[in-house]
């Protein structure tokens, strides 16, 4: 592998310097969100006035999600390589890009496209983000910071709903401005970030970008969510199809690892994912990222549909999943900073992760609001104390110059367990859908049109008696969604329970990174170390791997 051709650590911002940095950073980060949540509530309208269907319902969120997961590892591989900053003023302008293509599209087809290009912006600003945290802020600190984290996470979760619902529900807007209403806050935070951030870059000579192995791993992960989209639905679970998706996915897979394992600069390094805390943390994400993502982002379909709300009335009916988010990630942050132990924040909000989707498995189209609400509060708690320190976990085993391998790293199997997710329930919650309208509108005496539940998100076009039918098999469907959440989630508390109970360390680099470290002794290159560096948990996991 190419070594840096500079090696020295730079020197620490000032509290100013870094919050003027998180300033645009945090704009950043709120723009990826929004562009997802502002869709959420808006998207029953979308899909009906562009008379799609339930699967492309589920694409429109899962081809963003795709996307974004297939090129997270080689956006965070480029930060290890490259300009941190003008990385992601990269990534600002491809979400740009997707944003104003995908309010120009004229049919469900061409908006799933638009927001597939946008993903590949969006995986870009979700992965880099943290990056240039983890390369400003020590792990020990960079818990207190999690609160701000936390306080765009519920700012853009909250408030995406309801400008979405303000937005589809405004006539003389219109559907179109949930895609353009982020271009002029990506554009103030592509200027603000060239003014604040200043990140120094660690150039190397002969870098090599692993080609072949992102082409594999993009490639492998695409057939199979295809796949999982289309199953059960234009083709039979044992069908050629099936085995031909799911044999040629495995094998473009099992072709990346044999790449990745050769590369000189893999884009995703084997030797980080065998790493215990990074395995498990990334075994975690894929739990919490099927459960979250795959359970969310049918809660406004659920109000809207099965419910009968307006859109605006539903993104304030979410208020309580980002209320739990806010507070438990700023109480947990300050925790966490407070005694640098990590380890039972995650497994406790693991544990409230899978209570919360127990709760919400218990709904139907008549359940009461406050139950609901207190479910959703639950599932936000969870949500607020895993996700984030999750990242911080590996982060704080491994050196900066491996910073964006491993954060994206962790990034993609979380987005890769969302995209499985919204595509696995989407589909279950088709079938259900699909089949109950059937039984109900044949025990109604109503004749059917052989279109089952495929093209009913439209109903205002529908009579009140179908309407009615409509309703109520979404609003009980959404339940069992749930309860499906619910047991993916226990995978994560497995994962959490696992994880090897360390100290974060209070340096932004590994103590023994690039220098020698003698075993036994407080001293680094013949200086005695820093009183507030514990190098125990990284120093260990770096000797175990020597």
């Amino acid at each position: 592998m190419s070594a840096p051709t500079a090696t020295a650590e730079a020197a620490p911002m000032s509290r100013r310097q870094t919050l003027e940095a998180l300033s645009g950073l945090l704009l950043v980060l709120f723009v990826a969100m929004l562009s997802s949540t502002v869709v959420s509530t808006a998207l029953p309208k979308i899909i009906g006035a562009l008379n799609g269907s339930q699967t492309q319902y589920t694409w429109v969120v899962t081809a963003t999600l795709l996307t974004a997961t297939a090129t997270t590892p080689i956006w965070g591989k480029l930060a290890d390589l490259f300009n941190k900053k003008l990385l992601i003023q990269v990534a600002i302008v491809v979400f740009l890009a997707g944003s104003v293509a995908a309010g120009f599209a004229q049919s469900a087809g061409q908006l799933i496209a638009a927001r597939a290009f946008q993903g590949i912006g969006v995986g870009g600003l979700q992965a880099l983000v943290q990056v240039a945290i983890a390369a400003m802020i020590p792990p020990r600190e960079r818990g207190r910071y999690n609160g701000y984290l936390g306080g765009v996470m519920a700012l853009a979760t909250v408030g995406g709903p309801l400008l979405g619902g303000l937005i589809v529900d405004t006539s003389w807007l219109g559907w179109r401005w949930c895609f353009f209403v982020g271009v002029p806050v990506a554009i103030i935070a592509l200027f603000l970030l060239q003014v604040t951030l200043n990140l120094p870059t660690v150039r190397r000579q002969n870098v090599k970008i692993d080609y072949l192995g992102a082409t594999l791993i993009a490639a492998g992960v695409s057939v199979l969510l295809i796949w999982i989209s289309f199953v059960d639905d234009s083709f039979a679970w044992l069908s050629w199809q099936t085995g031909a998706m799911v044999g040629g996915s495995l094998l473009l897979l099992a072709l990346a690892v044999w790449v990745e394992s050769r590369a000189a600069e893999p884009v995703v390094p084997l030797h980080i994912i065998r790493e215990r805390t990074t395995a498990l943390a990334i075994l975690g994400s894929l739990a919490v990222g099927m459960a979250m993502f795959g359970g969310a982002v049918f809660l406004g379909q659920y109000f809207q549909i099965g419910r009968g709300y307006s859109p605006t009335e539903a993104g304030l009916l979410t208020i309580p999943m980002m209320a739990g988010v806010l507070i438990s990630s700023i109480v947990a942050g300050r925790m966490i900073t407070t005694s640098g132990r990590i380890k039972p924040y995650i497994v406790f909000g693991s544990i409230v992760l899978v209570a919360g989707f127990a709760l919400l498995g218990t709904v139907d189209h008549e359940t009461s609001l406050v139950l609901v609400g207190v479910a959703m509060f639950v599932v936000g708690v969870g949500v607020g104390m895993t996700m984030q320190n999750l990242v911080l976990a590996v982060q704080n085993t491994v050196a900066l110059s491996d910073i964006g391998a491993a954060s994206a790293s962790v990034a993609f199997f979380r987005s890769l367990g969302g995209t499985i997710g919204v595509s696995v329930l989407g589909a279950v919650l088709a079938r259900r859908v699909s089949d109950r309208i059937t039984h109900d509108l044949a025990a109604a005496g109503i004749p059917t049109t052989g279109g089952g539940g495929g093209s009913t998100l439209n109903l205002d076009a529908l009579p009140e008696p179908v309407r009615q039918i409509v309703r109520a098999a979404y609003g009980d469907a959404t339940g069992h969604i749930f309860l499906i959440s619910a047991a993916i989630a226990v995978v994560g508390v497995v994962a959490a329970l696992l994880l090897r109970p360390v100290t974060l360390r209070s340096s932004l680099d590994l103590p023994d990174t690039g220098r020698t470290v003698a075993v036994g002794a407080d001293a680094v290159d013949g200086a005695p170390a820093f009183d507030e560096v514990s190098i125990e948990p990284g120093g260990r996991e770096e000797r175990a791997r020597r």
